[in-house]
C-alpha cells in the first residue's frame, strides 16, 4: 500500500515505474507506467512504444493478508481490452511470508505464460527488498 514500494518491486526485470495517481481504499486505486529499458528489442509496450500503463482498482483491501485489484490496460489494442482481476495473499511462513499472486480474466492479447513470467520476476524482487 505504499507507492514507493511497489515503483521498487513491482517493475519485472530491468523495468521502471512510475505512479501516476494512488488512493489507498477500496473503490480507490493507482495508475502507473512501466517502463521497458531502452535496449528492449522483444518486446512492444502495450499503451507506448515502451511503455505498459495499467489502472488499477481496489476491490478488496484486507491487509496483512489479502489485496483484490481490478486491473486494466491502458491501450487502444482491442485484445488487451478488459479488466482482470488480481488476488495478492500473503501467508504466514517459516522464516517469512508466503506471497501469491493470482490473475483471473485475462485479457485475449496477454499470454498467461508473458504475464506468469512477469509476475515471477516482480515476486523475486519483493524478496530480495527484504533479503
Amino acid at each position: 500500500m505504499d507507492p514507493a514500494a511497489l515503483v521498487e518491486w513491482l517493475p519485472p526485470a530491468q523495468m521502471t515505474g512510475k505512479i501516476h495517481a494512488f488512493d489507498a481504499r477500496v473503490g480507490g486505486g493507482y495508475e502507473m507506467s512501466l517502463f521497458y529499458p531502452p535496449d528492449e528489442q522483444v518486446f512492444r509496450g502495450k499503451t507506448a512504444e515502451r511503455e505498459d500503463r495499467v489502472k488499477v482498482r481496489f476491490v478488496e483491501l484486507a491487509p496483512p493478508r489479502r489485496i483484490v485489484e481490478a486491473v486494466s490496460f491502458v491501450t487502444a489494442d482491442p485484445a488487451l481490452l478488459g479488466e482482470m482481476t488480481q488476488t495478492v495473499t500473503f501467508e504466514a511462513a517459516p522464516g517469512g511470508t508466503e506471497v501469491t499472486l493470482l490473475f483471473e480474466n485475462l485479457p485475449p492479447g496477454l499470454r498467461p505464460q508473458d504475464n506468469d513470467a512477469g509476475a515471477r520476476l516482480s515476486l523475486d524482487q519483493l524478496a530480495r527488498r527484504f533479503e
